[in-house]
């Protein structure tokens, strides 16, 4: 009996959902009342109120394959070969954890509500017709995941280790979507041999060779973390995780009311967009000149602040040496509003260089994190932003 009360209680909410009037994504026709939603996110800088968090339960080391080793430092990869389909070391878990916390805890000094994904063990195999891999961890958010206003988009994403990766998000999901939150997959993809190039070798760009890819253009695959939001405008970068079949299935998904950019990146091995190009205020984009040709950039970005970051300050440690992220990794700030940003503590340069800019950085530990992923940017899914839908250009 509370089994059926249950149901009818959500089959009532469903109804009551469903008898609302929704007309494409909020805030295209200012005429029509935008339905509540939990979910609401334009762009990297409106005032952040609530995220999800990533989580280091269940990490385990990412099964091999070109599309893993080929997007790391040529240091780490021996690493992650030999260690395959093991868990992470709890030494390393337990220093990543340390500054996990205390970057929770300083959202939720600024106010931020923080939310969790579930636990999953990773570590166990699974088999799809023609191939079987082990999983990989939660620690990322950002790289499954775009949230455009009211929507959350699942990416098609092309590491097999990562295929059931959302299974630590449902519930949440879930508890947004009766809440009034648009949920979207883009198409499943097979995964199979035709997708990968499997004679792929990291290009000599200095020495005139031609990119290559690791994924071609069998079928849709994106990282959502190769995008970043500026409102009606998006940019993005092809790379070794997303190809242009990914992009342009978004491009017509989104629809006239969006414009996506694609900015080529110049890194031999390119790997989402939030170390090379990062949005951090209406009019100011924070550039990787290594992976990035400033004077190649869309013409949208001819009225914006090209705000060229420092070089990374040099850092020590095991941590860093077995990190999956180059040191440009610096940039994958988190900005709380326009002007508090979140940045790792070792890169004083850039923290000098954002107080000189006119922000307010907040400096936080967080080398660490890098074997399990990325940075600030990387380990956050904003899912509320208190702003509207702007053209900033």
């Amino acid at each position: 009996m509370e089994r059926d009360a249950s149901n009818m209680a959500e089959n009532a909410m469903l109804e009551d959902a469903h008898t609302q009037t929704f007309t494409g994504l909020q805030g295209l026709n200012p005429d029509v009342p935008a339905p509540q939603s939990p979910v609401m996110a334009w762009n990297e800088w409106d005032p952040l109120e609530e995220v999800i968090v990533g989580s280091l339960d269940g990490a385990t080391i990412p099964t091999h394959h070109l599309t893993v080793i080929f997007n790391l430092p040529r240091a780490a990869q021996p690493f992650y070969r030999l260690a395959s389909g093991w868990k992470y070391p709890k030494f390393m878990k337990k220093l990543a954890q340390a500054e996990l916390d205390n970057f929770i805890t300083i959202l939720a000094g600024e106010g931020v509500k923080v939310r969790r994904p579930d636990t999953v063990d990773f570590s166990k195999k699974y088999k799809a017709p023609r191939w079987t891999s082990r999983g990989f961890c939660v620690a990322c958010p950002r790289d499954p995941y775009l949230v455009i206003g009211d929507e959350i988009i699942e990416s098609p994403m092309c590491w097999r280790s990562r295929y059931f990766e959302g299974d630590a998000y449902r519930a949440l999901f879930k508890e947004y979507f009766r809440a009034g939150a648009r949920w979207t997959s883009a198409p499943r993809p097979q995964l199979t041999d035709e997708l990968y190039n499997y004679d792929y070798r990291v290009p000599n760009l200095k020495a005139g060779e031609p990119m290559q890819f690791t994924v071609n253009e069998f079928e849709p695959v994106f990282d959502a973390a190769d995008f970043v939001r500026c409102g009606r405008d998006l940019f993005v970068t092809r790379s070794n995780v997303t190809n242009l079949m990914g992009i342009e299935w978004l491009r017509r998904h989104l629809g006239p009311g969006f414009r996506i950019h694609e900015i080529e990146s110049r890194c031999p091995q390119p790997m989402h967009i939030d170390s090379s190009f990062m949005p951090l205020a209406p009019g100011k984009v924070l550039v990787n000149p290594d992976y990035i040709d400033v004077e190649k950039l869309p013409a949208v970005l001819k009225k914006w602040d090209v705000l060229i970051a420092p070089r990374p300050d040099p850092v020590e440690g095991f941590m860093s040496k077995i990190s999956m992220c180059s040191p440009w990794t610096s940039i994958n700030v988190l900005a709380i509003d326009e002007k508090k940003i979140v940045v790792d503590q070792s890169q004083p340069t850039l923290i000098k260089a954002l107080k000189d800019w006119g922000f307010d950085p907040i400096p936080a530990p967080f080398l660490s994190y890098g074997p399990f992923g990325g940075s600030f940017h990387c380990a956050t899914l904003d899912v509320r932003r208190r702003g509207v839908l702007k053209s900033y250009f």
